[in-house]
């Protein structure tokens, strides 16, 4: 039962309720007589807040407002029983009973007892519930009228049946719940008055006081009935959930318990054997590790710490798992353990050389760093180098071949996308779940102290709110640092001195300075034609070959057959795609042996048409024939060298400058910058002054779609510009780059290289380049610089006789500019 009711605990508490019952008999009769025509009577009253009282049922009350103990004692002078009023939660102004519940409850009141604080206890017993008629006074106490309510019901076999589901559910209820005593079921067995039944079960149970109040206010017995079997069968399925909840939780301590038994019994067992227990044996192998294993001074007096701290905790200790884990981390950790380099420069040369072709500036460091190593063995610092360049230029297997020709073991890290500092660091061990950083993993992976480490895509690292990785690796990346390198789940310092980093990028423009400062950068430019197709023939036809089990055929391709890949299915400065259309080719050739087909061992340009189907990538020609305004200009791209036309119109107009192509700024002050210069030297040019007032400049560079911008194509615009306005025709097989001042001196530019090689793919015989570019031509194959003619410069007058037809007569010129 709850809280409310009253039991008799011993012979004075007995004593009280016999005096109760005495006093309801007597208050009985009294109001029996005093009953009026209409069948009510007057009573003193009361407000009981907080709790109900049924008829039948015992309960204490506690009383602190005045009014209501004056009504009690005013009702035991006159020998009446008191009315217990209900606070109603809806009220009208205009009507005071509308503030209490129509349905009262008229009770018996034992004596009343002080209390400290000025408040006073009785032991009451509901008798029936009445109506209330009306309020008769307020001062000094409630006086109500009020009306008995009758039980007037037949016993029906609803009503039967209602009553006999009622004890039922109360049976399961009072079975699952410790704090209903066995006998309250007993007690409702006996009864056999439905609303006596409904309302007792209604005092067992710990309804709130809403509930309790409505059930008081249903006056038929069948609906008490029914809202009491609603409330215990909602009950009931909280109990059943409850009971299923704690068997689970039972079973599992029952469990933990027997487990923790069997260890003991274990435990005791193997000391009356003489033999240790698995848990003494683990933790005496862990101190076995740490006194064979060469640990540093400091890491070693750390590892035995958290030795020391895992013997003091019982076995099923919550933190043992992560110390244990922690000592794991140490002690496989190498932190003495190296392997021996292979100083020996020509097998290093060897080695690289068969793995790649090309990349001389990357090997070059190579050796160089082999070789100083060989004459100065104890040298400390170690080499940070960073490859930069477009995808599939070979900048990760060139780092495995280094590796290769050192005997160094390769561990490869991909930083791409990492944006939490702790992916570096590591967390700290307060963290569940903790774990070392990614080099402190790699390390472990790589078994020595001395690997060669290779970072990946350190161009796309992120940042934050979680922190900011790449300054994480300034101390990884730091000669100065690394030596005493700090992971915050270690807690003791990693020696990373004796590590080869190398990092791989395909830009440097998304390094920060700090991290860009301190690496050696060596640049991957693009592959040309001629590098592609050694590749190919040394590397990757062989490997296709042999992946698709072919390497027995004997199959072959041409030169021609493997230019005609590069430039109509390929468009890219390495030569990752150039594999795979080799390798579609070869699968289509090893389909044709499966099926018994003849297919050819020699490939020719046109087995490539068949088998790859139409050309997928075309490469911009040189014009035609020499034109009036036209000039071609030389781009870099990630993917390579390309040519590049532009093209100027005269009009007429207010002299404006339009620019159209997908120009971005730079290029557009190149431009801005080339009209200036015309208009300085106009006289020069014979050009008429008034000329720049009355047209207008339309400058177009073809391939709207592709983004366009740099300064390299200022003397090509200058050029151009010069050809439009003095009807002189720019010679169409002659390319330029270069950036052009104000003064019209010519400045130097990059990506010679492929720009060179580019002019020369698409078929120019002279190529025009800054003079300070001279320098850069050494990277050019000497076949090339066969076929071409370039021509070094510093101004744009050594520019207009080469790329410009001479100046015509000044008739003519005019008749040029009137037909444009």
């Amino acid at each position: 039962m709850n809280d409310e009711e009253w039991y008799p605990s011993s012979e004075d508490d007995e004593d009280l309720i016999g005096n109760i019952h005495q006093r309801t008999e007597e208050l009985y009769r009294i109001a029996s007589w005093e009953v009026d025509l209409n069948g009510s009577f007057t009573s003193p009253a009361f407000i009981l807040e907080d709790m109900v009282v049924f008829p039948h049922m015992i309960s204490p009350v506690f009383l602190s407002d005045q009014a209501a103990i004056r009504a009690i004692d005013a009702a035991q002078n006159q020998n009446k029983a008191a009315v217990a009023l209900f606070w109603s939660d809806e009220e009208d102004e205009n009507d005071p009973l509308s503030r209490f519940l129509p349905i009262g409850m008229e009770m018996a009141v034992g004596r009343m007892l002080s209390l400290q604080g000025g408040e006073h206890s009785a032991l009451v017993q509901g008798r029936r519930r009445v109506e209330v008629v009306a309020i008769i006074e307020t001062h000094p106490y409630l006086v109500v009228q009020v009306r008995p309510v009758l039980d007037n019901f037949r016993m029906t076999r609803q009503l039967n049946a209602l009553m006999r589901t009622s004890r039922n559910l109360f049976e399961r209820c009072v079975a699952l719940n410790d704090s209903l005593p066995e006998e309250a079921h007993l007690f409702s067995i006996n009864i056999s008055d439905p609303g006596w039944l409904a309302d007792m079960i209604a005092t067992s149970l710990p309804l709130t006081n809403q509930t309790r109040q409505t059930l008081l206010t249903l006056v038929h017995p069948a609906d008490r009935l029914k809202q009491v079997n609603q409330i215990l069968a909602e009950e009931l399925d909280v109990l059943e959930l409850e009971d299923e909840i704690h068997a689970q939780v039972q079973t599992e301590v029952d469990r933990s318990h027997r487990e923790y038994y069997l260890r003991e019994q274990m435990k005791a067992i193997q000391t009356e054997l003489g033999e240790e227990d698995l848990w003494s044996q683990e933790v005496r192998s862990l101190a076995e590790r740490i006194e064979s294993i060469d640990l540093p001074e400091a890491v070693k007096t750390q590892a035995t710490r958290e030795l020391q701290r895992l013997q003091q905790m019982p076995p099923m200790a919550p933190e043992v798992g992560i110390i244990r884990t922690y000592l794991d981390w140490i002690l496989d950790l190498p932190w003495t353990q190296t392997t021996e380099d292979n100083l020996d420069v020509v097998h290093a040369m060897t080695v690289l050389e068969q793995d790649h072709f090309g990349l001389k500036k990357a090997k070059d460091r190579i050796i160089e760093y082999i070789a100083i190593r060989s004459l100065h063995p104890k040298r400390l610092h170690q080499p940070i180098l960073c490859f930069v360049g477009p995808p599939g230029t070979g900048k990760t297997s060139l780092g495995k071949s280094i590796a290769s020709a050192l005997g160094r073991e390769f561990v490869r890290l991909s930083l791409g996308g990492v944006r939490d500092e702790a992916e570096i660091r590591g967390h700290r061990r307060t963290y569940i779940g903790a774990m070392p950083g990614r080099i402190i993993q790699t390390m472990r992976r790589a078994g020595t102290k001395n690997p060669l480490f290779m970072l990946d895509e350190i161009d796309k690292l992120g940042a934050d709110f979680r922190g900011d990785p790449s300054s994480a690796l300034l101390e990884v990346l730091d000669p100065e640092q690394n030596y005493a390198f700090s992971d915050h789940y270690l807690e003791v310092d990693y020696d990373l001195s004796g590590v080869i980093f190398i990092t791989t990028a395909n830009t440097l423009g998304t390094i920060p300075p700090a991290l860009l400062d301190r690496m050696e950068v060596i640049e991957f430019s693009g592959y040309i034609e001629d590098e592609k197709i050694e590749i190919a023939k040394r590397f990757l036809i062989p490997r296709q070959l042999d992946e698709t089990g072919l390497d027995d055929e004997g199959i072959q391709f041409s030169d021609l057959s493997l230019m005609k890949i590069i430039r109509e299915y390929t468009f890219e400065a390495g030569v990752r795609n150039f594999e795979r259309e080799i390798s579609r080719v070869l699968r289509k050739l090893a389909r044709l042996k499966t099926e018994k087909k003849r297919y050819p061992k020699r490939i020719t340009p046109q087995a490539i048409r068949n088998f790859l189907g139409p050309q997928q990538f075309f490469e911009t020609e040189a014009e035609g024939e020499d034109e009036v305004g036209v000039a071609t200009a030389l781009a870099w791209t990630e993917n390579g060298g390309e040519i590049m036309p532009v093209e100027v119109l005269i009009l007429e107009g207010k002299g404006n400058l339009q620019i159209t192509g997908q120009i971005g700024d730079v290029m557009q002050e190149s431009a801005q910058a080339a009209l200036s210069y015309i208009k300085s030297r106009s006289d020069h040019l014979k050009i008429e002054h008034d000329l720049f007032e009355n047209v207008d400049v339309h400058l177009h560079v073809p391939e709207g779609a592709i983004p366009k911008d740099g300064p390299s194509a200022g003397i090509t615009i200058t050029a151009a510009m010069i050809s439009a306005f003095t009807g002189r025709p720019s010679y169409h097989l002659v390319g330029m780059t270069g950036e052009i001042t104000l003064r019209g001196r010519i400045l130097p530019v990059g990506g010679i290289r492929e720009k060179v090689l580019a002019s020369h793919r698409a078929g120019l015989k002279k190529v025009i380049i800054p003079e300070r570019n001279s320098k850069d031509l050494e990277d050019i194959p000497k076949a090339v610089l066969k076929d071409i003619t370039l021509v070094p410069v510093k101004h744009m007058d050594e520019v207009l006789p080469v790329a410009l037809h001479d100046p015509l007569s000044e008739s003519r010129a005019s008749k040029k500019r009137n037909a444009a």
